[in-house]
Order: C-alpha cells, then structure tokens, then sequence
C-alpha cells in the first residue's frame, strides 16, 4: 500500500487553509479571529461549530468532533488516511510525495478517486457530444433548446450532455487513460458481464440516445448522471419506456443521500431565501435559469432523512414545489413528519389553488415573478397537512374528524421543539374544527404512545449490554489504582495532556514526576499520556506540531487536536499540574486506604499481618494524601 512521507503531510497542511476545505460542506461566517457555522456532523439550530484558520483545526462544542483538513475530508467524505490526503492534494493543486517503493500504481490508487476520476472525464465526454457537429449532437441541442425551452448558456453552465444511440467511443476513452477493471465494472455506466474480459466490446453503454444531466454531490464531484429519454433513444434500450434513468448506486453515489443542485443552492440559502424543493432535475434547472437560485431536487426516490439533514446544514427552512398531481401531493405528505423531524421549517407551493401547476411550465410562462405570487398563498405546516387530510372539515363526520385528527397528531409529534407542538396542536384545532383542550388530551396519549415505543425500540437495544461491576477490592496490599469501567468525561489525564501540548517545557518534569502505574490507560486521554510521558522520558517527543506519526488512532487524533483547538487559560501551569498530580495519587492511594480502615474496624485483619504495619501504613497513606506533589526537576 503507498505511504505518504510525513513531510509532505506536514507540508500539505501548512498550504491548506482549513477554512476553504470545510467552506466546500458547512457555511461558515467570521466570528471574531475564527469562523463559526452549524455543524456538519449532527443536527443543531444554534451554531457550535468552530474553524480556527491559524492554527488548521475545528471544533465542535456541541457534539466534541475536533481535527485538522485531514480529519475533515475522512470523517465528512469517508475516505481512509491516505485517500483523504490525495483528494486534498488533487483539490488544491499539490504534488503528493510517497515513501520509495511504495507510490500507488493504477491497481492500487484508491476505488473511490478513481470512480471520481471517471465520472469527470465522463461529463466531459457526453457535453462534448452535446456541443460536437454529428447528428447526436445537433439533435439534442435543438431538443434543449426547443423542446425543453433552455438557453444555451445553461448547457455550458450545468455541463449537460448527450449519449449517442449507439456505442460512441466513451469506453474506449476510458480504457485509453487506464483506468482499473475494477473501477470499469463499478462505475454503473456500462453493462458488462460477469467474467467478461474488459474490452470496448465487452462493456455496453448503460446511457444510449439520452440527455446526460451530471449529478454533482454537495462538494460539486460528478458522482452519477440522470438521462432523459428522447426519440433517439433505441427501441433495444431496457429502459427504453423510462422517461428518466438514473446511474445504479456506486462506491461514490446513494440515491438517498444526495439531492440534485445541492452544491450551488447551499451557497445562496440565507434569510428570505430557504430552499425549494422541487421533484426533477429539470424542474431545478428551469427554477435556475429564472433567478431561483436555492432550488434542489431528489433522484427520483422518496426524499430521506439524509437529505433533509444535508440541507439542515446550511438552512433550517424548506419551501416544497411538488406537482400538484396526486403523486406530487402524497409525496408532500410523506416529507412533512420528516421535515419537522429533522428540524426543519417546511411551507408548501402550489397547492392553495384548484388549478394543476407544474414547476417547470409555471416559470417558463411566468418567469421569477411566479414564484412571489406562489409564496403569497403557500400553506404552512399545519394548513397543508390538515387540508390534505380533511379537505371540507364543516361536511365531515366525527368519525372522520377523529381519523384526520390522529394523522395530524402523528405527524405533529415529529416536531422537536415543545413549544412548536403545542403551537400546531392548537393550530391543528382550528383547522380542523376541533375543541382545542379535546385535541390537547389526544395529544398527550399520542406521545405517551411514541415515547413508550421508544422506550422498548431502546431497551431492546440495550439488551445484554450492561456494564462491567468492580469486584471486591482484595486485602492484598498491591491493588489495580482503579476499578470498573474507564471513566467517562474529563479526566486528569485529559488536563495532564493539555499542559503537555500548551506548556511543553513541563513535560519533562511531569514524566520524572509521575508514576506509570498512576495513569489509566483504559481510554483514550490515559493511553496518550503513557505514550507522551515515555517520549519526554526518553528524550524522542517530537513537538506539538509533529505528532502524525505518533498518533495512532482517529480518536487520539480527535482528542489532540480537541485540546490543541483552544489555547488554555492558565496563569500557573505548575500548580495545574501539581493538582493534576495530586488527583492521580489520590485515585491510586484511597483504595488502599479504605481497604486498610475496613479491615481495622471490622476486626478482619489476617492472621499474617501485623495490625501495627497496618496503621503505619495508613499513616503514610494519609501523609502522602495531604501532602502537594512535587514536581521533580529533571536532570
């Protein structure tokens, strides 16, 4: 496997500015000398995320994730070390340098890249066949612009393309610059038989006299492609009665977890401008081409909790611009307890009127103006899903009132916020022509009946999964300085760390200072500061700003540069140490202590044993207790 030589990592860091790399998933905003957004790793309204440009880390302080580019690109793209490290040198125009002997050859560069790779050269080639002067390309260009009703400029802007109806030279471009079988036969654009030899023959297009809309991911990486069939589609097609085909899912794409246009909308969301949801590719492109900036759309498939928390990201309001056909509608319907799920605020278009209206006629004939006027009469959460439910609540029986009234409440008790519930609660009454204090009650039996779901999905969970008991503490005088599971939370190791990466000239003094048997290597903070103790012991610590080799796992990375991320306010380092040593003497003596004053008062103490030796080692015990450590000047 290639190995990356430490310099150049060290380097690569030193020219990223770590802000560019997390812009491309999270919008961030200046917050004094850092920069803050809503965080990319869980769902939050306030911001807790922070980006320190200087020193190259984030940190979370709501749910603690911390690191530097590096750890940015694994965690947020799922790559290992050394893919992470080649996507950022690919990004950022940086030569990447491998230990001798062990660069990666075509067979071993990483499935993924490659796939990337692929897809790039791809898009290129189909908008090549676009904008190239054979029949393909002069159909489909009059198919766009006279079928479709798009300008020209948009084709160039979004990279749209053309499959031929035959084979038109796309595998063999591709065999030409090398790429794997693997990456050949994964790619989801050719059909090739298992066993097959990899040859143009062998691999037949998927995509055949087709328009090719690139499908970008949310860092803008082609990922997939969405056809549209046209008359040029063959009658051998297997999907020739298929309006839209999308790319299988591949190493690089899942359907649900990805939305159409997501890439430029997320930078043009802000206040007064949620996102719009929109149910086709082409859908997004007509809202583009009139000035709708912050439109995006699914692949086809019933919209999933991940796509909503992709967009939560950057916005927390939604506007949903489905058909108003009875599949647009239901489909709204499904959104809805997912949207309040997900924390997010969703009012729905086009839907308050009687005519039928489609997103892409409607602004075609109307233009930006049309959207103004469809948000004058769009529903909001409650409005929608009560009308939805029960269209003509003054003819409807109490039966039906009853059966509208639980869906509501289901849906209502999606929402996250308390006060939001009660909101729609009473809202819901209203509409429905409901006495509010009567839907409050239903409510209530409707959450106990979530929350008791939840309560056995949980327990079944947990099940056969308690923690370890400690034992009984033996009477031997040598005992294990702790006990039971390794602590959670913050430990003294944790503020011994800290002092060693802020205040690097105590480690020294701490490591002839502390005992190894004192630390408790049972998590992460406690094996970390074994290992640096041993460094400064041995003279081979390598400096704060030089630990990648000697971070071995991501969580020791994450802990680091947690604790790298914000400077401490100290005014006595030694003292701080000096407390942190007095806390780990104290979790190795008490035990022992207390062993020794059970046995002396309970009268239990072993025929063996000298109950004299006993009490002066409690004196001592208790000597060395109320003492201050010393922190030993090392030689």
């Amino acid at each position: 496997m290639p190995v990356i030589k430490s310099t150049c990592v060290r380097d690569l860091k030193l020219r990223v500015n770590i802000v560019d790399v997390v812009s491309r998933v999270a919008t961030l905003k200046k917050a004094g000398a850092r920069f803050k957004g809503l965080c990319p790793f869980h769902s939050e309204k306030t911001p807790s995320f922070h980006v320190d440009a200087d020193k190259g880390f984030y940190k979370c302080f709501g749910c603690g994730k911390a690191g530097d580019a590096i750890t940015f690109v694994r965690e947020t793209e799922q790559l290992s070390f050394t893919e992470a490290v080649e996507a950022l040198g690919q990004r950022f125009g940086i030569v990447i340098e491998y230990e001798e002997g062990t660069g990666p050859t075509t067979e071993q560069r990483s499935l993924r890249q490659e796939i990337f790779d692929l897809h790039e050269q791809a898009a290129d080639f189909y908008h090549e066949t676009f904008l190239g002067p054979q029949p393909t390309g002069d159909f489909m260009r009059t198919y766009w612009a006279e079928r479709r009703h798009f300008p020209a400029d948009l084709a160039a802007e979004f990279k749209i393309g053309a499959a031929g109806p035959e084979d038109s030279g796309l595998a063999a471009r591709l065999l030409k610059r090398r790429y794997s079988e693997e990456a050949l036969r994964q790619c989801g654009l050719f059909f090739i038989r298992e066993g097959a030899l990899i040859t143009t023959g062998a691999m037949r297009p998927r995509f055949r006299g087709r328009l090719m809309i690139p499908i970008r991911d949310h860092q803008g990486r082609v990922v997939a492609f969405t056809a549209r069939q046209t008359d040029l589609t063959p009658a051998d097609d297997p999907a020739r009665e298929a309006k839209y085909v999308n790319s299988p899912e591949t190493p690089i794409f899942i359907k649900g977890n990805l939305l159409f246009n997501l890439d430029r909308a997320r930078t043009a969301v802000g206040e007064g401008r949620p996102f719009v949801l929109v149910e086709g590719q082409l859908d997004a492109l007509r809202c583009w081409q009139v000035g709708l900036k912050t439109a995006v759309a699914p692949q086809g498939t019933a919209l999933t909790e991940g796509q909503l928390g992709l967009m939560r990201r950057y916005h927390s309001q939604l506007e949903c611009f489905f058909d108003s056909d009875d599949a647009g509608q239901k489909a709204a319907q499904r959104l809805l307890p997912l949207a309040l799920r997900a924390g997010m605020e969703v009012r729905f278009l086009g839907v308050g009127g009687a005519a039928k209206v489609d997103p892409d006629v409607l602004f075609l004939e109307k233009g930006l103006a049309a959207y103004d006027d469809l948000r004058r009469d769009a529903l909001g959460a409650m409005a929608f899903a009560c009308r939805s439910l029960l269209p003509d609540p003054l003819q409807a029986s109490p039966e039906q009132k009853s059966r509208a009234a639980q869906a509501v409440l289901e849906i209502i008790a999606a929402a996250e916020s308390e006060v939001t519930r009660s909101e729609f609660v009473a809202e819901a009454a209203a509409l429905l022509r409901l006495q509010p204090a009567a839907l409050h009650r239903d409510f209530e039996r409707v959450r106990e009946r979530v929350a008791a779901a939840s309560s056995r999905s949980a327990v079944r969970r947990e099940a056969g999964e308690g923690a370890p008991r400690p034992g009984p503490v033996p009477a031997a005088a040598t005992t294990h300085p702790v006990s039971g599971p390794p602590p959670a939370g913050v430990t003294p190791e944790h503020h011994l760390l800290m002092l060693c990466l802020h205040f690097e000239s105590l480690g020294k003094r701490l490591s002839a200072s502390l005992p190894h048997d004192w630390i408790d290597t049972r998590h992460v903070a406690g094996v970390l500061l074994d290992r640096f103790m041993a460094a400064f012991e041995h003279d081979g610590w390598p400096g704060r700003d030089h630990l990648d080799e000697f971070l071995e796992t991501a969580e020791e990375k994450a802990l680091a540069a947690s604790l790298l991320f914000d400077a401490p306010l100290i005014d006595d380092p030694v003292k701080v140490a000096q407390e942190g040593l007095r806390q780990l003497r104290a979790r190795r003596l008490e035990p022992r202590l207390r062993q020794i004053e059970l046995a002396l008062a309970s009268g239990s103490v072993d025929l063996n044993t000298d109950p004299n030796s006993l009490l002066r080692e409690r004196s001592e015990l208790q000597r060395q207790l109320r003492t201050t450590p010393a922190l030993i000047v090392a030689g």
